[in-house]
């Protein structure tokens, strides 16, 4: 008697494979949202999606075994990632004006480039030339925030144009109601105290 391979169905290949990528992303960024975007979800409905991913009991138990295997000492660990936002961050100019090129100076997270040029100006003499170019520190900034998941309750808000229509998308309350009140005219200055006499 012969065996039956049992595939799974071309959908549920295709739902654990938008799972498994939910997983990883939510994993690097800390953002559900986010998260369910880069994995193939709307991005109107994302922040929904992102949300109801997290209580399943698949997606924790893969979340759970992602954490485990980041604790090897080959993979950097949050607190790792953490420190080298913070050293690009702090990373100034300045740090590496004086006192010549030191092997801390060379393995700062903070430096991205350092050459040295040479050009003879003739009768044996040279002038040597040092470019520093330094990691973008707003980037690091906007990374280190994605890993804290700072920008989860921040109102968030797209707007898509395709020349016929314009279809707003809003994310929170705050949002929502500042999209209201330019629609209506109002501007975007404080919200006007309601008065009752």
């Amino acid at each position: 008697m012969g065996s039956i391979a049992i595939v799974p169905s071309r959908v549920k290949q295709a739902v654990a494979v938008k799972h498994e990528t939910f997983c990883l992303r939510y994993f690097e960024s800390g953002n559900a949202t986010e998260a369910a975007t880069l994995s193939g979800y709307s991005a109107r409905s994302a922040r929904y999606q992102g949300s109801r991913l997290l209580k399943r009991d698949n997606i924790a138990q893969r979340l759970t075994d992602l954490r485990q295997k980041a604790e090897d000492a080959s993979v950097a660990t949050v607190l790792e990632r953490k420190q080298l936002y913070t050293a690009v961050i702090r990373g100034r100019f300045a740090d590496f004006m004086s006192g010549g090129v030191t092997a801390d100076k060379l393995t700062s997270a903070a430096l991205k480039e350092i050459r040295v040029t040479e050009v003879s100006l003739g009768e044996g003499r040279t002038k040597k030339t040092t470019t520093i170019v330094l990691h973008d520190s707003l980037r690091a900034a906007d990374l280190l925030n994605k890993l804290e998941g700072l920008y989860i309750d921040s109102p968030q808000v797209s707007v898509n144009v395709d020349n016929r229509k314009v279809e707003i998308t809003v994310i929170s309350e705050k949002a929502a109601d500042l999209t209201r009140r330019i629609i209506d005219g109002e501007g975007t200055g404080p919200a006007k105290e309601e008065t009752t006499e």
